[in-house]
């Protein structure tokens, strides 16, 4: 196999939003080309204390999203630990990436680009619970929100997508997201 990935789109579907109280509970990557062209995907289920998920997947939010916190829940019992997931998904970069750096980047020492819709606070999560990843990870990150802040800011227009908050398919839709403001390039 060709190791021709250059974009690790990644998604995490959490307990809540606080890194180091709230944990990870579900993870997809993508890899893609520049182009965006899907080469290879991961999903992973992370098994966490139900305890604390009872705990923490409370209010507005989980009450909006009553059928993704209840299939979460339900998955809960098929996962494996977070050392387990995060081993996985250095096996999936090792199979998918080449040593790389970005041009004009020479200090990047073949650390692969995060991209994904507010990947920063993937990040957060990535950095606390999975480490070894985070190392192989660029600084730099490729965020399709800044994308949807511009374009709702300065032009008025809005990318309506889906919402099921499951990983796997919020990344799918984060691609389809920024080829459609990658439309008004050309």
């Amino acid at each position: 196999m060709s190791k021709k990935a250059t974009l690790l789109w990644i998604d995490l579907e959490m307990t809540g939003l606080v890194p180091g109280k709230d944990k990870i509970l579900e993870v997809a990557a993508i890899a893609t080309d520049w182009e965006f062209n899907k080469i290879a995907e991961y999903t992973a289920v992370v098994k966490v204390d139900p305890n604390l998920m009872k705990e923490r997947m409370v209010g507005e939010f989980w009450r909006k999203n009553a059928e993704s916190k209840k299939a979460l829940m339900a998955q809960n019992e098929t996962g494996e630990s977070v050392e387990e997931v995060e081993k996985g998904l250095l096996e999936f970069l090792d199979e998918n990436f080449a040593k790389q750096s970005i041009p004009g980047d020479e200090k990047g020492e073949g650390k692969i680009i995060l991209a994904g819709n507010s990947i920063h606070q993937d990040r957060k999560f990535i950095e606390i619970e999975m480490p070894k990843l985070a190392k192989r990870l660029h600084y730099r990150m490729l965020d399709v929100s800044a994308w949807k802040v511009y374009f709702e800011g300065a032009k008025g227009k809005r990318y309506i997508k889906r919402e099921l908050h499951r990983a796997l398919d919020d990344i799918e839709g984060s691609i389809e997201e920024l080829k459609w403001y990658l439309t008004f390039l050309k």
